[in-house]
């Protein structure tokens, strides 16, 4: 079991120690995830212990009042923390302070608006660019296994709207590759996604060409030196092909993703069958693609017709 804390001078460091593992363990948040929360924990913590000036317990974090939360997020913003950051952070907190409510038997619960935001549309990738980036991380390669590892990578993001941590994730029990995949999502929950044929077979060219043994229960995709293959990997072949292609900085491996959203909604898919492709646990988490779809719409409007 990981640690995400120690006491140090806060006797409520091991409350936020022991929702970190609750989140980790029993709602199946990612580690990432969990030790961002658990930082706003700590830093909620350590802001408490000089507003009131003594070290911080259960029973202080049960007893905040409106005011208390608004202080702190009167620092937070004076580092410079803009409104959707100061809307997530104040998100862990009352999820934290929820936590510390059920464990201590707390009914009471502080209500504070968080910061306005507005919510940006996912911004897809043209079909072209999509290919110009796969065409361009394949080439820029150290090694053919490796491009071809990349290339296999990417057309799972924008081929099957797999979620980049989704697909290295992936095994070798995939293996012999059909035409579908069973693919583990966020909070261990598993879909079925039918793969194209151009996807299958950059997936068998990886595999043919790959020089790492790969079992059933071993990572499918792999590090130069045969390890799992890190996301950040990705990311940095992305960033740089971008850069070649001289393309837009929200050009990313997530915006592959919700390019393959946003093209499937513009041919016709349904959202209910969007919402399963994707993995979402709620239909309104797929309804900002209608909103991609609308946008683009407009500015075909915008730019054809003679009195826009």
């Amino acid at each position: 079991m990981r640690t995400f804390a120690s006491l140090e001078d806060h006797p409520a460091r091991l409350l936020a120690a022991q929702w970190g593992e609750h989140l980790l363990r029993d709602r199946r948040r990612s580690v990432h995830t969990v030790r961002a929360y658990v930082a706003t924990a700590h830093r909620l913590i350590a802001f408490l212990g000089q507003h009131f000036g003594r070290p911080v317990d259960a029973s202080a974090l049960a007893g905040l009042e409106r005011g208390d939360l608004r202080g702190f997020l009167a620092e937070r913003r004076s580092d410079g923390l803009a409104n959707i950051s100061a809307a997530r952070e104040l998100s862990a907190v009352r999820a934290f302070l929820a936590y510390v409510g059920e464990v201590s038997g707390s009914s009471k619960r502080v209500n504070i608006r968080g910061p306005r935001t507005k919510k940006g549309l996912p911004r897809p990738i043209a079909p072209g660019d999509v290919q110009d980036i796969v065409e361009d991380a394949a080439d820029s390669a150290s090694a053919p296994w490796i491009a071809a590892r990349d290339q296999a990578v990417l057309l799972l993001l924008y081929g099957a709207g797999l979620r980049i941590g989704e697909a290295v994730g992936l095994t070798g029990s995939i293996l012999p590759i059909g035409d579908a995949i069973q693919v583990t999502g966020k909070r261990g929950k598993t879909r079925v996604v039918p793969l194209l044929p151009p996807v299958c077979e950059a997936i068998e060219l990886y595999v043919r060409l790959c020089p790492h043994g790969i079992s059933r229960d071993a990572p499918l995709f792999r590090g130069a030196r045969g390890g799992p293959l890190a996301p950040e990997l990705i990311r940095r072949a992305v960033r740089a092909a971008r850069v070649r292609l001289g393309l837009d900085e929200k050009t990313t491996p997530h915006a592959l993703r919700h390019s393959f959203a946003t093209h499937l909604l513009g041919r016709g898919a349904d959202l209910r069958s969007l919402q399963e492709l994707l993995g979402h646990a709620s239909l309104s988490s797929t309804q900002v693609y209608t909103g991609v779809d609308t946008a683009h719409l407009m500015d075909v409007y915008r730019n054809a017709h003679p009195r826009a």
